[in-house]
């Protein structure tokens, strides 16, 4: 392309080789949307397992993300190739389904798509090696489900629950933490929990994260905390079996909605306007004492005469809270959200065993913990760290094991990890295939082999050699008959996954195999590419 000018003066552009330029068109788009497929895995693969390296991520902005989770490293990536977002889609459905194996999916779709590459050199149709891989996937799903084992756990059993969020510790920056943040989701996530229905409301768990401290001073609080402190430096830092007023209306005289102007001539006159406004104030601080409250939070704020009354007539209160955090109040200490001061009332006030103000460090910063609630179904997690980075990094990974014990909670069916259960699956795939008279017995055996790439990832990312460890406990499977062998990433000795304690959740392994295939399917059925500059 070149700018050029006429005898005029006026620009125009000058394209070149306009004639010779193509659109890309059968088996070319198809190879050209599988090596877009195949740019987008090959940076995750490097993420993939306990070993797996971090990957620094730079917004326009200049803010910085180290992290090695799939789903936000492709997040944040700026994709353009229409393909290449769709892997960034696979990603994301993998997290918000299961919220856990964002890069095992990916990478297993990568592997696919190697794969078919293969298969099309050799002259064989996309939608038979789709077919092919659609019937080896349904192998590898029936396959996991006869492997899988039962997990027992309860209210005082918790032990399983807390091995699986280790193994998904395992392989994040917190992993020197794994047990006490295993056990603080898991305890979140039962306290929750309502184990007769198998259902866990994730919302009723609140993350929060504060620079200061280190990793190992991140706490569990069985209630609920706000970044706020009592409005007044004299008012009471701590308040047992506390009764809260939460309200939505504001410490203030009511407004007139209409357009109006006071005239104020003498001294008298503002006295009295003075002496009524001073009188709404009282009303309301007694209203609130009437019914009994120990502690107000409100949504809005007052100004200083208000917060002044309030500590003279010893009434703690809390301004500006949030919407969200009020709810959440709300539903932890069993009390109403009160939009008017005359609907108030001692049944709409929520109860607290301890309110107290927490000061960090020697900076400023305060918190509000409403401890020992009425309602115990919401909990916060407040996570300590040295860096911003750090903390958010903390949060996704914190946010993964929730999904993890909630997936457990919802199905007790576990596979073991380290690669073993997709070993065993290629395995079983392989053994297949020969059942299949068709062309598609290529397909299944493809699908055998890009199974393998996952443990040969794990093998690769720690430093061993992937094709020699990966023959030696694929062998090893086949003569025990045993599918829990795998990887032994963190050179404990063993290549047993049982004895490491090293476990994923069934219904998250097969999600990664149904969703890796679906995709794969659908990059393989376009053969034209068209863009609007076409036509």
């Amino acid at each position: 392309m070149a700018l050029a000018f006429d005898e005029y003066g006026r620009p125009f552009i000058i394209l070149k080789e306009q004639d010779q330029k193509t659109r890309l068109r059968g088996i070319e788009a198809q190879k050209a949307n599988i090596s877009a497929g195949k740019a987008v895995a090959r940076i995750l693969r490097t993420s993939l397992g306990p070993k797996g390296m971090d990957k620094m991520l730079q917004s326009p902005d200049g803010d910085v993300t180290i992290t090695n989770d799939g789903a936000t490293i492709l997040e944040q990536m700026d994709v353009d190739n229409q393909i290449a977002k769709l892997m960034v889609e696979l990603s994301r459905s993998q997290d918000y389904e299961i919220g856990d194996g964002t890069t095992g999916v990916v990478v297993m779709a990568g592997a696919l798509l190697e794969q078919a590459e293969h298969l099309l050199e050799r002259g064989i149709h996309p939608i038979r090696i789709a077919e092919g891989y659609e019937m080896a996937s349904r192998i590898a799903v029936e396959h996991l489900e006869h492997i899988a084992q039962k997990f027992d756990f309860g209210p005082t059993n918790i032990e399983p629950l807390v091995q699986t969020c280790m193994t998904t510790l395992s392989s994040k920056i917190v992993n020197r933490c794994k047990r006490p943040l295993a056990e603080i989701s898991v305890k979140a996530v039962l306290s929750v929990a309502d184990l007769e229905r198998k259902d866990v409301n994730l919302d009723l768990i609140k993350v929060e994260g504060k620079v200061g401290g280190k990793l190992e001073d991140t706490e569990l609080i069985y209630g609920i905390t706000v970044d706020k402190d009592m409005s007044h430096p004299q008012m009471p830092k701590q308040i047992q079996d506390a009764k809260i007023a939460i309200l939505t209306c504001p410490f203030e005289p009511p407004k007139p909605k209409t357009k109006h102007k006071v005239d104020i001539d003498t001294v008298e006159k503002f006295q009295t306007l003075r002496q009524q406004e001073q009188k709404y104030f009282d009303d309301m601080v007694q209203k609130c004492k009437d019914v009994g409250a120990t502690l107000v939070i409100c949504q809005w704020g007052f100004d200083d005469e208000a917060n002044h009354l309030l500590m003279h007539r010893n009434l703690p209160a809390v301004r500006w809270v949030g919407g969200v955090e009020l709810e959440l109040i709300a539903i932890a200490t069993g009390g109403r959200i009160v939009p008017r001061f005359q609907e108030l009332t001692p049944e709409k006030l929520g109860r607290a065993g301890l309110v107290r103000e927490k000061s960090f460090g020697t900076t400023k910063d305060k918190m509000l913990y409403i401890e020992h609630c009425a309602n115990s179904r919401a909990v916060t997690i407040f996570i300590r760290g040295g860096n911003k980075m750090m903390i958010e990094e903390t949060k996704r990974s914190i946010h993964d094991a929730l999904c993890v014990a909630r997936n457990l909670i919802r199905n007790n069916s576990i596979v073991y990890g380290g690669g073993s259960a997709e070993i065993s699956c290629s395995i079983a795939v392989e053994a297949a295939a020969d059942k299949h008279p068709g062309v598609e017995q290529y397909a299944i055996r493809a699908f055998a082999d890009a199974l393998d790439s996952v443990p040969m990832a794990l093998a690769e990312n720690s430093g061993l050699q992937p094709i020699e460890t990966l023959s030696a406990v694929k062998s090893q499977q086949i003569k025990e008959n045993n599918p829990h062998f795998g990887i032994d990433c963190n050179d404990v000795g063993t290549n047993d996954m049982r004895e490491q304690n090293v476990f994923e959740t069934l219904i998250g392994k097969q999600q990664q195999i149904l969703l890796a295939t679906q995709v794969v399917k659908m990059i393989l059925k376009i053969d034209d590419v068209i863009s609007p500059s076409d036509f």
